[in-house]
């Protein structure tokens, strides 16, 4: 043990110290502001299942590998990470002493394999990573980039550290076959061989090597322990904990029902909430739970939720990724004031700071970030500006794609609750809608005995609930679209018809239904939820009083209906075996009670709506509905789970698109990049929107006038059900109907004719002049 040895020996445990010191006052500081948040009692447990999700996700990569060679690339790093760990550790032995090896496992050929294959594999990885960033750089791709926004001088510096982990590894190895210290085979060893045939033997360079990867490591420990907020470093230590808390134990995503308004770590009750006590959504950064805070410390900025945002994707201001990294730096700001005892009442009065001077000792950034409102525009200084809050269509591919298990639309939502119950403060097309649905029990203010108007030109009659539900197997929940929407109604009938075909016994509601209240909660307003959802589960016990729970069908034609029957009414005391119409249907097809007798000639692609596909995981049963009508079926390019969104979620079915291209425009311009002729899709609110977006491009000129939207029950209908012949003067020459039978249109009307566009009857959903 020389000079060198002994000086760069030193230097390194002086190092470590520092580091050892500095990222330990980071960790109990991060951790005693995650603390802040509130409690949130409902992510204990059960571990066996919490912790086998958390190992296979992170294991397997399960995620991650929604981008194949990213997620390739980014295992290896992390098991390079992990494994070259130990390697780090061996560094200080080598740096004071070169031919020191971890007793047992140094000499093991097996170990020195895995630590050949991790040093060189962490090399590749790395500058595949910094090659993918690169190629993807806004400055190419601009907003199309999904690292838009991101900060690339911690990314870079991350996958430097990384490579340069690699060459330290590779290099002291090397060196040390070169001098005579590593007696292992060469197909243990095959590169350090290759290069240890080439270098001098030399202590003093394998001395420097481990001096180089104790340096290298220790001062991405000191950079990270100075920089919190570094999430694209910090996730490698956290994402384990954010998998394990995530919302669905069972390893699911936060997707489905909405988290719970909670206060206290429990679900609020209206009845005895207080404002002045009690926490109505997040109307500040400690208003969030400890796994929000947990949630924004290990954003990656990967930029994957952004990338599938259609809000984003159409020139909007919201992005998923920078909703949270604001919310962090805003959390992390802010907590020196908070973990002080800093805290304001609700007219922004200073209630938690008292004395003399009550600021003393507190960093005045800090107190300059608690004056900041945590939504709210320019002019206020606001952490999240409401036209990012307002973008929002509760779609769930941020939360889908994100490979940490970040819950975006619930820290969205729980915002928009503050905003709407306590601020008052809210779109105003929101105002019509929330009356409607508080006076008429449904958005479009209809009158509750107009709710069987739909069933008025069929040919039989619609059994209604009076009482008894007989032999009726299924209740047949038609939803406030399918009741007065006119473009609704068309699917309703369509469903009517196919279950009276196929000889089910159901009933509906009429006047007795009233709004499953999606729309409201997607808005923020729980307390109308609540009374909504509350009054239905009351209807709908009563109907089912004499039935056991796996007998209390429901079938439902509207994805949001469906989700919140099937998926939150259960927290309310409603639990029900809820179908949506696609299901029963496919069931009755294979069960031969539906008999497809007249093929369509047809090119139909399939819009996934997000409440039916992302939400509740329905892809196949749909699509195999649209293969039995006999159309030629065509797949668009984001479909399934990468589904783009119709735009009418999270309530913006009643809110005007005012900034950017209109998200159903978008998603209609990829549909006709399919050349159908009919799009068909599984939702009410979807096919609005959609129909909306082909008259637009219709009325552009961009589509032919033959293109049609319809619900993939009318496909079925079409192929089910000949029309009647019906003598019609022809032409001379021309075909006669004798040739062949007509075909009910896709539209399930008497008289075939299609949906009557938009710009001549308008729907829900207002069109902005521009786009007519």
């Amino acid at each position: 043990m020389g000079a060198l040895e002994i000086t760069l020996g030193v230097i390194s445990v002086l190092l470590t110290a520092v580091a050892v010191v500095m990222v330990t006052r980071t960790v109990r500081h991060m951790l005693r502001s995650i603390r802040l948040g509130q409690p949130d009692g409902s992510r204990k447990g059960p571990f066996g299942a919490r912790f086998g999700t958390m190992l296979k996700e992170i294991g397997l990569h399960t995620k991650m590998l929604k981008l194949t060679h990213v997620g390739i690339a980014h295992w290896l790093v992390m098991v390079g990470f992990i494994g070259l760990s130990l390697s780090v550790l061996e560094a200080y032995g080598e740096v004071f002493y070169p031919p020191f090896h971890f007793p047992i496992i140094g000499g093991w050929a097996l170990w020195n394999l895995v630590v050949e294959f991790l040093g060189l594999a962490t090399i590749v990885a790395g500058v595949a990573l910094v090659i993918i960033r690169q190629l993807n750089h806004p400055r190419r791709a601009e907003r199309q980039s999904r690292f838009a926004g991101s900060n690339f001088w911690q990314a870079y510096f991350v996958e430097a550290v990384v490579i340069l982990e690699g060459v330290g590894i590779v290099g002291l190895r090397a060196f040390k076959q070169s001098s005579g210290m590593l007696d292992v085979p060469a197909w243990a060893a095959p590169v350090t061989h290759l290069l240890g045939g080439v270098l001098p033997a030399s202590y003093a360079a394998v001395s420097l090597f481990a001096f180089f990867k104790i340096v290298s490591a220790m001062v991405w420990v000191i950079v990270i322990a100075s920089n919190i907020n570094m999430g694209v470093a910090w996730h490698r230590f956290t994402a384990f904990f954010n998998i394990y808390f995530k919302r669905e134990a069972d390893g699911g995503p936060a997707l489905g029902k909405l988290k719970p308004m909670m206060s206290g770590g429990e679900p609020i009750d209206f009845e005895e909430a207080d404002p002045e006590k009690d926490v109505f959504g997040a109307g500040r950064v400690e208003d969030f739970s400890w796994k929000g805070w947990l949630d924004f410390t290990t954003c990656t900025e990967c930029g994957r939720c952004q990338s599938q945002c259609p809000a984003w994707n159409t020139g909007k201001p919201l992005s998923p990724k920078l909703v949270i990294t604001q919310l962090r730096d805003h959390a992390y700001a802010k907590a020196p004031y908070l973990l002080a005892g800093g805290k304001k009442d609700m007219t922004g009065e200073e209630v938690g700071l008292t004395g003399d001077d009550p600021h003393a000792g507190i960093d005045v950034l800090a107190l300059a970030e608690a004056e900041r409102p945590l939504v709210g525009g320019p002019e206020e200084n606001g952490v999240i500006d409401p036209e990012v809050l307002w973008s929002c269509t509760t779609c769930g591919a941020c939360v889908e794609q994100c490979p940490v298990d970040i819950e975006h639309v619930d820290h969205i939502v729980d915002m928009r609750r503050y905003q709407v119950m306590i601020e008052s403060n809210f779109p105003t097309e929101l105002n019509g809608m929330f009356k409607n649905l508080e006076n008429k029990g449904n958005p479009w203010g209809q009158n509750a005995k107009d709710r069987l108007a739909w069933a008025d030109d069929l040919d039989f009659e619609v059994p209604v609930f009076d009482g008894e539900l007989g032999d009726a197997e299924y209740l047949f929940w038609v939803g406030c679209a399918g009741a007065f929407e006119d473009r609704a109604k068309k699917t309703t009938r369509a469903v009517a018809e196919l279950l009276h075909i196929a000889g089910v016994k159901y009933v509906v509601l009429g006047p007795e239904e009233t709004c499953s209240g999606d729309p409201a909660r997607r808005a923020g307003n729980e307390f109308l939820f609540q009374m909504l959802a509350q009054q239905n589960v009351e209807v709908l016990n009563s109907v089912f009083e004499d039935r056991p729970a796996r007998e209390r069908k429901i079938v439902v034609t509207c994805a949001h209906c469906f989700n919140t029957l099937a998926n939150e009414y259960p927290e309310l005391g409603g639990t029900y075996q809820v179908v949506h119409h696609t299901q029963l249907l496919n069931r009755l097809v294979r069960e031969k009670r539906l008999v497809p007798v007249a093929p369509i000639a047809d090119d139909v692609t399939y819009h996934d709506p997000c409440y039916l596909g992302r939400h509740n995981k329905i892809y196949e049963a749909p699509r195999e509905l649209v293969g039995a009508s006999g159309a030629q079926f065509r797949e668009m390019p984001r479909h399934a789970d990468r589904s783009f969104c119709c735009g009418a979620g999270g309530a913006r079915m009643w809110m005007e698109e005012k900034i950017g291209k209109r998200i159903n425009v978008e998603r209609v311009d990829e549909a006709l990049g399919t050349a159908p002729s009919k799009i068909a899709t599984g939702c009410p609110f979807c096919r609005v929107m959609l129909t909306d977006g082909v008259t637009a491009r219709q009325n552009d000129g961009k589509a032919s006038e033959n293109v049609e939207v319809v619900d993939v029950s009318q496909l079925l209908l079409s192929a089910v059900k000949r029309a009647p012949r019906q003598p019609v003067a022809v032409a001379a020459g021309a075909p006669s109907v004798e040739d062949g039978p007509a075909e009910i249109g896709g539209e399930a009307e008497a008289d075939g004719r299609a949906d009557v566009p938009t710009d001549t009857v308008p729907s829900g959903t207002p069109q902005a002049e521009e786009e007519k």
